[in-house]
């Protein structure tokens, strides 16, 4: 199975691509700008929600489900809610298609226009807050955690398999809450959820911070975020937690008896991350031949091989084979024997490599003979033989070993690409021969968050919590600075 990626350094974005095609995680669908995930791909993600799932129901959280439609006028009730998606809706204004007179084909019935149209959700703050206003009625009915999984659609024109599609899954978390110290908690307790889940689970380094006002969410009041570095020196935002003050609760009138007797507007929080998260993980980790998968979210972490000669050797090595398998599936490792006859072991290593399975064994009639397997680590294809007796053992301590490693080896690329800068030249220079997260001076105005962008492209990605108070001087006007932020081309 010859892999053939175009490398990393001779064209990023074009081995990003390919790998998600070959390693059979998506592919490319007959609506424009949506993906079909495959079995594999897939795979990955149901890993992920179940790891932040089981995050979120620890903290107090429950599922729930709400529509796919939302009506046109829900939307338009918080102004700068309906600002911020209005160009990235789809609108449903028909209820039925009819065959054409002609016969011609299907046409929509011009007498089924509905009297309101229906959007597709690009995100449920609306609905969900018409909803809650029939759900909370007194303080006792506070806090409402509320998570769904669910899909959405954004209407975007430039699309990449996972980074920005169409339509894509994810979570999307809406509290309510008595007070305005409590929500905030809850955003950022949200936000250190995220940055946990992706340090531990995907091996992702991650910056947390709180996102400048022209980069918030529509609506929001403040957004906290986390942000990674992808490999080829692109940020990547990962995750973010929303403190939607009471916005939505007066455009919705959601209002709650409080103790001492008056009728109070709730406070509020969403917060969500998506299947964009598997495309970080492929480009944090991942190598010129194939995927490198952090064995917390591998589909499969181990795979072994027999090599054989007939029928009988293959019974042989499937007999010593059988209890190991049983003994790692006890110990809740995903192991799969491939025994399959109709491709070689070359053509099966090949395989696994590029899909990025941790951990590989190869047992043939020598290994028999000698009470070994030959085990090789997909991050740096070290190969070592090690006897049956330990075997296990091997495969725990190397499991936990990659999982460590490759988080080492992305944050030290992280920590070796935050350049502070002092000047615009500084600034442009970095940015176009180093790339990465660049700490600089800003003054707190739009207008030169803008001008930066506009002439650079890179954007000012969070504002780093743990940003020192620091005077200094804006990169670009020379204005007086209290903090540095952190800028960067980005996803």
């Amino acid at each position: 199975m010859g892999k053939n990626l175009t490398s990393r350094s001779e064209d990023y974005s074009k081995w990003y691509n390919e790998l998600v095609v070959k390693a059979d995680l998506a592919e490319n669908s007959g609506v424009r700008g949506c993906m079909v995930i495959k079995p594999y791909g897939y795979a990955i993600w149901e890993k992920m929600q179940a790891g932040l799932d089981k995050m979120f129901k620890d903290t107090g959280h429950e599922n729930a489900y709400f529509p796919l439609f939302i009506p046109k006028s829900y939307l338009s009730k918080e102004a700068s809610h309906v600002e911020g998606f209005a160009k990235e809706c789809a609108v449903v204004t028909h209820y039925r298609l009819k065959n054409a007179e002609d016969g011609s084909g299907i046409i929509v019935d011009p007498d089924a226009k509905l009297e309101e149209e229906l959007i597709v959700r690009p995100t449920s703050e609306t609905i969900i807050w018409d909803t809650y206003r029939k759900w909370i009625q007194s303080y006792r009915d506070l806090p409402l955690l509320i998570n769904q999984w669910a899909n959405v659609v954004r209407w975007e024109m430039r699309t990449r398999l996972f980074l920005r599609t169409a339509e894509f899954l994810w979570q999307e978390g809406h509290t309510a809450h008595a007070t305005e110290r409590e929500a905030i908690e809850e955003a950022v307790q949200m936000m250190n959820i995220y940055a946990e889940f992706a340090e531990d689970y995907m091996a992702v380094p991650v910056i947390k911070g709180v996102k400048t006002p022209s980069e918030r969410f529509a609506g929001a009041l403040e957004t906290y975020c986390i942000e990674a570095l992808m490999q080829d020196g692109k940020a990547l935002q990962a995750g973010t937690s929303h403190f939607l003050g009471q916005n939505f609760a007066k455009a919705f009138d959601v209002k709650f008896a409080s103790k001492e007797g008056g009728k109070e507007y709730v406070w509020a929080t969403s917060w969500g991350v998506s299947t964009r998260l598997v495309g970080a993980l492929i480009m944090t980790h991942s190598d010129d031949n194939g995927l490198v998968l952090p064995p917390k979210l591998a589909p499969i972490q181990v795979v072994i091989v027999p090599i054989y000669k007939g029928l009988e050797q293959l019974d042989e090595i499937s007999e010593k084979v059988r209890p190991l398998v049983k003994e790692l599936r006890s110990k809740g490792i995903s192991v799969k024997y491939d025994d399959r006859d109709t491709q070689k072991p070359g053509f099966k290593f090949n395989e696994y490599e590029l899909k990025g399975v941790p951990v590989r064994l190869a047992i043939g009639q020598r290994d028999l003979a000698n009470g070994t397997y030959e085990v090789a680590r997909r991050d740096t294809l070290e190969k070592s033989t090690v006897p049956v007796n330990e075997i296990v053992d091997k495969i725990e301590f190397l499991l936990d070993d990659i999982q460590k490693s490759i988080y080492k080896k992305a944050f030290e690329y992280r920590e070796n690409h935050i350049t502070q800068v002092e000047t615009y030249e500084e600034f442009k220079e970095v940015l176009e021969t180093k790339g990465g997260f660049i700490s600089a001076h800003w003054d707190g105005t739009p207008e030169t968050e803008d001008r930066i962008k506009e002439e650079t492209k890179a954007t000012i990605r969070c504002i780093p919590l743990d940003a020192k108070d620091e005077v200094g001087s804006c990169i670009l006007t020379g204005k007086p600075s209290i903090k540095r932020v952190l800028f960067a081309k980005a996803y």
